[in-house]
């Protein structure tokens, strides 16, 4: 497990971002920069709307 994937999570666990919006916007940059693969970006990805 990558620290950028765990940081994300723990970020979307407490809630602790500007805006969810803002919080989609990472993960997408974090995608396409290979910062986290598909499968860790569909699962923040769904832990955050329902967050």
């Amino acid at each position: 497990m990558n620290l950028t994937y765990r940081a994300c999570k723990s970020q979307i666990e407490r809630q602790s971002y500007v805006s969810k919006e803002d919080m989609q916007q990472k993960l997408d940059i974090f995608l396409v920069g290979d910062r986290i693969n598909q499968n860790q970006y569909e699962e923040l990805t769904t832990q955050l709307k329902v967050a």
